[in-house]
């Protein structure tokens, strides 16, 4: 039997399996649609309710961020962040499609996603202890492990942050970056000049005619910088990390059905690279593979999709809409891309060179 045939009778038709859960019929995606509801957790996630009624998520993204979010040529939205949303989407309505992508601001997105203008948050955020316990939001896992730094003229021949004492700096206001940059300059007894600027964009355009010496911002936004300015040979990240920047994504606090599924989600994309399953060969290891937890990823071994409410082809339907989590990093911010991050701490825990990228196991 192939494995659209599997899927279709899991939407169809889906029997009393595992730890004793009924499935129901899983409607196709689109406005008006009841929600596919297969247990009462997953019956309590209004945030799921108004998704599939609505046949759309609504996703807040950078307004402008290479390699994470923005759009090409043609206005299609691409980018490591886009990606995330696509996979929750393919997953939560059954096409990866099917988002409305909500540009937000460092000083809006909080609000955005609290007042449930937008249903997921993977524009660039840090998970931090402010955010998590006084803001009325939750994490729903770690998509991305980053850092904060600098980025200069390589005509300044700067070797450290260290000798930026008196320096000008560009910096995002609202953000954890304006904050870490504060504790940097003080904790070493320098001075600095702040920058502010709304936005990433703006922060950039304010460097590059030199209203700054220096742009302080996430690691993995100073190589999109530079990747996208006029001269990007000119210009050098230095080598000092001065913060740590888990950046998650982030759900509504009141909404736990939610963050299960959208951390799953996620998840399956990190498993499904430490299996060897990719969107090439999803389809074919989803009628073949005789490995467990590949058949329980894939929605072979019935039962596990309606633990958040959905039919068991959840994850298949994700990796097969963007690919696994190697897949997204090569083809947005990796190799594949303008930007040519290495994976670094975003690798795999038993990789060759091992990073903090671990999928809790789908059992």
């Amino acid at each position: 039997m192939s494995h659209r045939v599997v899927v279709a009778s899991m939407l169809l038709a889906l029997t009393a399996g595992a730890c004793g859960e009924r499935a129901v019929e899983a409607p196709a995606p689109g406005p008006g649609k009841e929600l596919p509801v297969s247990s009462d957790l997953a019956a309590k996630s209004e945030t799921l309710r108004a998704v599939v009624a609505r046949g759309r998520l609504n996703c807040g993204v950078d307004q402008e961020l290479s390699g994470f979010s923005f759009r090409d040529n043609r206005g299609v939205w691409r980018g490591f962040s886009v990606d995330l949303c696509r996979a929750v989407a393919a997953a939560a309505v059954g096409d990866g499609n099917a988002v409305n992508f909500v540009p937000v601001t460092a000083d809006n997105r909080i609000e955005l996603l609290r007042t449930g203008k937008i249903d997921l948050l993977t524009r660039s955020t840090s998970w931090t202890y402010s955010r998590d316990a006084g803001e009325g939001v939750d994490f729903a896992g770690i998509a991305y492990y980053d850092g904060q730094g600098f980025l200069a003229r390589k005509s300044l021949n700067l070797q450290s942050a260290l000798e930026l004492n008196g320096a000008r700096v560009c910096v995002q206001s609202g953000s954890t970056s304006q904050n870490n940059l504060a504790d940097y300059f003080r904790a070493n007894g320098l001075n600095y000049t702040a920058v502010p600027a709304a936005s990433n964009e703006k922060a950039r355009e304010i460097y590059q005619t030199e209203g700054c010496d220096v742009l302080s911002a996430d690691i993995s936004a100073l190589a999109s910088a530079r990747s996208v300015a006029s001269n990007p040979g000119q210009h050098v990240i230095l080598p000092d990390v001065i913060s740590k920047e888990p950046l998650a994504l982030a759900v509504r606090q009141n909404d736990p059905a939610w963050k299960d599924l959208v951390h799953w989600t996620l998840n399956a994309l990190i498993l499904a690279e430490e299996l060897g399953v990719s969107s090439k060969n999803v389809g074919e290891l989803a009628e073949d593979s005789p490995v467990p937890e590949v058949r329980r990823l894939l929605g072979v071994d019935a039962g596990y999709g309606a633990k958040i409410g959905l039919d068991d082809a959840f994850a298949f339907r994700a990796i097969q809409a963007v690919g696994n989590y190697g897949e997204v990093f090569r083809r947005n911010v990796g190799v594949e891309s303008p930007l040519r991050l290495e994976r670094g701490l975003n690798a795999l825990w038993n990789a060759p060179q091992p990073g903090l990228l671990y999928a809790q196991p789908f059992r």
